[in-house]
């Protein structure tokens, strides 16, 4: 009887939640400041941009999902030989965030993000491609969003594949993608 009870709970606040939807698009646009992580590489970071939409779909007050499609330079200022070189690549990133709203407006975020890489930037290299076409990252972040749908996030990208695509080379092609975003959105509902 107690199992059927919270069952028909569960279920009412399930309804209820699911009659207080809500769905939001918006822009966004911020800072990225990236590394490179793992293999035998010398690297500090560089700073890049991220911009474009996100959409939001609100199960009641308290969770979200937030898709998002992002243009993000990344990469890192890679030391080698004794020489430092910028090492860019463009993305097309698409976060599938979660979100957890407290009151007041704060949130706290998790989930995956896809990138597939649009263009890179290596200078004086003979390979054939430097980065994989994929990537695959794993994001956590933070932030707060107004009434009026304005808001601030910071968010952590760790990467989840090999960034390298290349062989034969004194640099391993076993390190992945370390970003922080820092963003401003406006959330139109």
């Amino acid at each position: 009887m107690k199992r059927i009870v919270t069952l028909l709970l569960f279920l009412y606040a399930f309804a209820l939640n699911t009659a207080a939807q809500s769905f939001g698009l918006g822009a966004k646009g911020g800072m990225n400041i990236s590394g490179y992580a793992g293999g035998n590489m010398q690297s500090k970071a560089l700073v890049g941009y991220h911009i474009g939409g996100m959409l939001s779909f609100g199960f009641g007050r308290v969770l979200s999902l937030q898709p998002e499609v992002l243009f993000s330079t990344q990469g890192a200022m890679v030391t080698a030989n004794g020489t430092s070189e910028r090492l860019r690549t463009q993305y097309i990133t698409v976060p599938v965030m979660l979100k957890l709203k407290a009151s007041g407006g704060f949130y706290l975020e998790i989930g995956p993000q896809f990138a597939y890489r649009s263009s890179e930037r290596i200078p004086e290299q003979n390979f054939g491609s430097f980065t994989r076409n994929l990537d695959l990252s794993a994001g956590l972040g933070m932030g707060y969003q107004s009434r009026a749908g304005f808001g601030f996030g910071a968010r952590y990208l760790v990467g989840l594949s090999r960034v390298g695509d290349f062989s034969g080379r004194d640099i391993s092609p076993d390190f992945r993608n370390s970003v922080l975003q820092l963003s401003l959105f406006w959330m139109f509902h």
